[in-house]
């Protein structure tokens, strides 16, 4: 195990963007815009409720989970638990009921987590679209699966290291994160494209 055990949601953020996944736990930056606060207010009312019985289901909100095996911490927005004994975790997003790997990989390490402490395997989930008000299904697949344990190594690596990664070359990712103003991802563009005229300045072949 690692010292500190890697939060579920740093796994979303790396899939989303590095950069930022870095400059939020690694360098505990963090500022909020609309979209940001608009979850972080429809997470808080979710993880009010605590638990309920419907149709013999039973529905357990802002649930800790971990997993020991793989350094991984953090809750779940929603699990429900069968009669069948099937369990099946529900992350709550804000956004357009679309398919998003950052998603997919955070929803599934929840399952990840479930399936150790509880010693059963789970082969789905799902992502429940607050706005459209839309559960979107979610495959663990083998190919999912091993996209997340790739996830979980490169998050590792990514916090051991003492400069953060270079800004993602996805402008439209940049300009929709809260973290714009404190990563400028424009001003360092800039900054790489000056050193490289500099460093090619003499080259004859430049």
């Amino acid at each position: 195990m690692t010292d500190h055990p890697i939060p579920l949601s740093a796994l979303n953020q790396y899939a989303y963007c590095p950069r930022r996944c870095y400059l939020i736990y690694a360098e505990s930056e963090f500022k909020d815009n609309i979209h940001t606060q608009s979850g972080t207010e429809e997470h808080e009312r979710v993880d009010q409720l605590q638990h309920e019985i419907k149709n013999g289901v039973r529905v357990e909100f802002a649930l800790p989970v971990w997993s020991d095996e793989h350094d991984l911490t953090g809750r779940c927005d929603v699990v429900e638990f069968h009669p069948d004994g099937s369990v099946f975790p529900i992350e709550y997003k804000l956004g357009r009921p679309k398919q998003w790997l950052n998603d997919d990989l955070q929803v599934a390490a929840q399952a990840l987590c479930l399936e150790e402490m509880l010693q059963l395997d789970i082969q789905t989930a799902a992502i429940y679209h607050i706005k459209s008000r839309r559960r979107r299904e979610v495959s663990l697949s083998a190919i999912l699966r091993q996209q997340l344990f790739d996830t979980i190594d490169a998050v590792k690596k990514l916090l051991a290291q003492a400069i953060p990664p270079p800004v993602t070359p996805d402008k439209k990712r940049c300009e929709q994160c809260s973290l714009n103003s404190l990563c400028e991802p424009e001003l360092l563009q800039a900054n790489a494209s000056i050193k490289h005229l500099a460093d090619h300045l003499f080259d004859t072949d430049y």
